[in-house]
């Protein structure tokens, strides 16, 4: 059984203007974002993590080095966020004006619909990710670990896990340094234990 402590980056500039689309921008952390991680590293002090991962995007691994006490931290690009494509840059009000039915497309079939047309679908996100915990279960199993990414690229991941349709990926919540844990046993059960905790 693997123990998986799956936090969201702190806050961003993109998330600090509007909430615009980071995807896979390299954007960094506003002061806030660092404090954020900070109060996360509090939250987690005295856990024995076997191993730190996180996305290599600057916003990430900056949060795992914060939250997990300045440990060493393993970027996996299987951990970047979904590439929005031309959504990137942009706040959800912008794009859907200029293009309302590739976001209609996108929020009723993520699975087959590329993001801002030319970025991820759903399931690409969603397999590279189930490659990487499952892989990481085998690696640190009796163990518990700490994976920093992104809000898309883990919702949808738990969405999948807990049997949701991927559509439904918005209706969980992972507010920016926010601490989520689950199980992940050797046949690949996933078990949610807290949610967006602070």
């Amino acid at each position: 059984m693997l123990t998986v402590y799956l936090l969201r980056h702190g806050e961003t500039f993109y998330n600090a203007d509007g909430n615009r689309y980071c995807g896979t921008t390299d954007i960094g952390l506003t002061e806030n974002g660092v404090q954020q991680a900070h109060a996360a590293a509090a939250l987690l002090q005295g856990i024995n993590f076997d191993a730190v991962y996180s996305s290599p995007l600057q916003r990430a691994y900056l949060t795992a080095r914060i939250a997990s006490g300045e440990r060493e931290v393993t970027a996996d690009p299987r951990l970047m966020e979904a590439n929005f494509g031309n959504w990137e840059g942009k706040t959800r009000a912008e794009f859907v004006a200029e293009n309302p039915e590739l976001w209609n497309a996108w929020a009723e079939n993520p699975d087959h619909t590329r993001a801002g047309e030319t970025g991820n679908t759903a399931l690409e996100i969603v397999q590279r990710v189930d490659d990487f915990f499952n892989q990481k279960q085998k690696e640190h199993d009796g163990k518990t670990i700490m994976v920093v990414a992104h809000n898309g690229l883990n919702r949808f991941y738990m969405a999948w896990k807990l049997g949701m349709p991927l559509r439904n990926y918005r209706r969980l919540v992972q507010d920016n340094s926010t601490i989520t844990i689950f199980n992940l046993d050797d046949a690949g059960e996933f078990s949610l234990l807290k949610l967006n905790a602070r």
